[in-house]
């Protein structure tokens, strides 16, 4: 589903943006209302479900992405045809890389996904004109970078019950980076078979951890995928933060 944005002209910002819930966030927020104007002729907002495939990797650069909801899967292909979780995005990431030709990463809606998709040649001269713009990106990149370590230390050194914990947490924590209450609830994005490949474990693993933070009151599931976290500290700790 598309919604083009053609209702910009209502105030200084543009009248999508103004109701956007990443417009003071993320790479967004280093624009003017001035500049998000210019930026809104050119995008246009769309949903789409689970499952639908955002980014093909290795497939040319035509345009970037603001998530705006929704939790995005990244994966990477090896040679003989196995595919590895890479990653998890969420809003308000920016999807994609400027100034690459190729997409070095696939990307999957892994919940249902709002998107705002730009033209590549748009950002990548608004970068060119706008130095906050560039500086925004680059530390969106830093914090990816420092998540993308963290998670190797997660995978490399912690436990399986501490991986299925830290896992929770980073939904708890992401999806949801403005609660400020000690407890959160969400939908699982991802199968338990998908959360085991993330976490370089077995499925059995995967649920009999999940059993087992249920049992100790850490987590209440209530569903196949809806998780209640009563005490985000106590999830932490189990984490090994």
């Amino acid at each position: 589903m598309d919604i083009k944005r053609k209702d910009f002209i209502i105030s200084d910002t543009p009248a999508l943006c103004q109701a956007c819930e990443s417009r003071h966030r993320g790479v967004c927020g280093a624009l003017s209302s001035d500049q998000l104007l210019q930026l809104s002729r050119h995008s246009h907002r769309r949903v789409v479900p689970p499952g639908t495939e955002l980014v093909g990797e290795s497939t040319r650069i035509n345009s970037y992405s603001n998530i705006i909801s929704g939790v995005v899967k990244l994966s990477k292909m090896m040679a003989d045809g196995r595919q590895q979780i890479v990653g998890l995005q969420f809003a308000p990431d920016f999807l994609g890389r400027p100034f690459r030709k190729e997409n070095g990463v696939s990307a999957e809606a892994a919940t249902e996904v709002t998107i705002c998709t730009f033209p590549r040649t748009v950002i990548e001269r608004m970068i060119g004109e706008m130095p906050e713009l560039e500086h925004q990106l680059l530390e969106q990149t830093l914090n990816e970078l420092d998540e993308a370590r963290n998670w190797m230390l997660t995978l490399g050194r912690k436990t399986a019950a501490e991986k299925v914990a830290s896992f929770l947490l980073l939904i708890a924590t992401h999806a949801f980076p403005e609660n400020e209450r000690d407890s959160v609830e969400f939908e699982l994005p991802m199968s338990r078979m998908d959360i085991a490949d993330f976490l370089g474990l077995t499925m059995e693993t995967v649920s009999r951890q999940l059993t087992k933070l249920r049992g100790e009151g850490i987590i209440r599931i209530t569903s196949n995928r809806h998780v209640e976290v009563p005490d985000i500290s106590r999830l932490s700790d189990r984490a090994g933060f």
